[in-house]
């Protein structure tokens, strides 16, 4: 009986797994903002104000503020999942105008390491250098728009440390848990955990930046390293973010495995965001040197 009980709250409640969940991806965005020029800012504003999904973004942030918008755009990958505009990868959805590409791309937001270090599966790592040349190379404004939200995206999810995961369980989504700590959802997948400890993901406005400002008080900047660094770093946390403690069913999330995965959240947003926006003020200053508009 309490097999079937389990079954059925783990398909009644768990939400379709993404990377850090939307609090997650918009307290990374917040804090590169704060690292970008006025200049930079500007641009950036101009870019998200083309993407055609913009007015979109700005009924959600219930805001038309640059920072805001910038905030929401790094949501739009994990949002297009469950968006019929959008297609897995048969090209028969009809294109959306002003978008070079409405694939969801799933394969972008991971990838999978094998024991050696080398890349069984995933484009996540590849990808954030491939959009980061867009900025750099191109003068298409429909390409820099539709790049820019990408790079906002996967620079957040390459520091998730199931997002550079064991191939065979599919980042944890395959690996169910139980959490005492979640009233709401106290069983889940492992990669549901993970992506919920950022906090509510309906976290906007005021709170998500006294939210921001916290986190940059607590941690320091990190060094910018590379792309292959910081997924070498997640990869490295791998092995711990899996709970070993055996609860009445499942593995079971312990107070101590709470205190450190919520250290871990936290500190890898803010490597994030630090490396973002460090990232987006040299690419940009880059692409204007190219004749960007």
């Amino acid at each position: 009986m309490k097999q079937l009980l389990l079954a059925l709250t783990l398909c009644l409640a768990s939400p379709l797994c993404h990377a850090w969940n939307a609090a997650g991806h918009r307290l990374v965005a917040v804090i590169a903002w704060e690292q970008l020029s006025p200049t930079s800012r500007e641009l950036i504003g101009s870019i998200l104000a083309s993407h055609p999904d913009y007015e979109r973004w700005v009924q959600k942030a219930k805001s038309g503020d640059s920072p805001d918008i910038f905030a929401e755009a790094s949501t739009w990958p994990d949002d297009i999942r469950n968006d019929p505009r959008f297609d897995d990868e048969s090209g028969k959805v009809p294109a959306i105008a002003g978008l070079p590409d409405n694939r969801r791309h799933k394969n972008w937001h991971y990838v999978d390491l094998r024991a050696d270090g080398s890349v069984k599966e995933g484009l996540l790592d590849q990808q954030i250098e491939r959009l980061r040349e867009v900025l750099r190379s191109t003068a298409d404004m429909a390409q820099i728009s539709y790049a820019l939200p990408w790079l906002l995206h996967l620079v957040a999810d390459i520091h998730q440390p199931l997002h550079v995961g064991r191939h065979g369980d599919e980042g944890g989504n395959h690996v169910e848990i139980e959490n005492p700590f979640n009233r709401r959802l106290p069983f889940s997948s492992l990669h549901t955990y993970w992506d919920d400890l950022p906090g509510a993901p309906w976290l906007r406005g005021k709170r998500l930046k006294q939210r921001a400002h916290d986190l940059i008080e607590r941690y320091p900047p990190p060094p910018q390293a590379n792309v292959r660094r910081w997924r070498d770093e997640s990869h490295r946390l791998l092995a711990q973010a899996y709970p070993n403690a055996e609860g009445s069913l499942l593995p079971i999330i312990t107070e101590e495995f709470q205190r450190w995965a919520i250290g871990i959240a936290e500190q890898r947003i803010v490597e994030a965001g630090y490396r973002l926006g460090r990232l987006l003020e040299e690419t940009l200053k880059a692409g204007v040197s190219r004749g960007t508009p």
